[in-house]
């Protein structure tokens, strides 16, 4: 089935224009929005309350964002909550144990399943998925975690064959530029090395964004 320009389309495009793996961008940014439309929207809503204390709050990851927020009443509301649960625990000296997910990491994980589903039914030749290519093969392409969940996960069918292409050559230029930075960074090749471009000294930084995703 053909893929249409939607909502999905448009934030692709806007995330392969920047630095990094646009479904790593993506990701960050919508995450951060669910956390700001709960505190707004969500804190008078009884079954979310429910959700959130079941869960003891956002994961330690998640829970350092609220800070940043400056809705500072729908953070105490939520936080008393999971504090009076604590209390009872320590009262009686037991252990607390979340009986749900944090809110945050299942809504990023749907996230990555609607971008990955939305990747692999880019395989035709419309219009739309012609102009997806051009924008996403002039892009830094997926991380390799994100590569890794698109070319095993249940339910989607073979990855085109575009993708596979781009994101595989990326990965072995990657190797290629990593070996060059390995072996002029030995004792005596100072002068060669001080010839690879900035890009190609730093390298290594590169290699260390691909090899894990961004989970800001």
């Amino acid at each position: 089935m053909a893929i249409e320009k939607h909502i999905n389309f448009f934030e692709l495009q806007k995330a392969s224009e920047k630095p990094g793996c646009p479904l790593c961008r993506i990701i960050s940014d919508r995450a951060y929005k669910y956390i700001d439309n709960t505190l707004f929207e969500h804190v008078a809503d009884r079954g979310f309350r429910a959700m959130f204390r079941a869960a003891g709050g956002f994961c330690s990851f998640h829970s350092r964002n609220l800070v940043s927020f400056r809705d500072g009443l729908a953070v105490a509301i939520l936080s008393r909550d999971i504090l009076e649960d604590r209390l009872d625990c320590f009262k009686y000296k037991k252990p607390w144990r979340p009986k749900k997910r944090c809110p945050v990491c299942i809504e990023r994980e749907n996230i990555e399943n609607e971008y990955l589903d939305f990747l692999n039914n880019s395989g035709g030749n419309s219009v739309e998925e012609r102009e997806l290519r051009d924008f996403f093969t002039a892009s830094d392409g997926l991380c390799a975690p994100h590569y890794a969940k698109l070319i095993s996960a249940k339910g989607f069918k073979s990855v085109p064959a575009w993708l596979k292409q781009f994101q595989e050559e990326k990965f072995k230029e990657l190797m290629t530029r990593l070996d060059k930075f390995i072996e002029l960074s030995a004792y005596g090749r100072q002068k060669e090395f001080a010839a690879l471009s900035e890009q190609d000294q730093l390298v290594w930084k590169e290699a260390a964004a691909c090899l894990n995703e961004n989970m800001e």
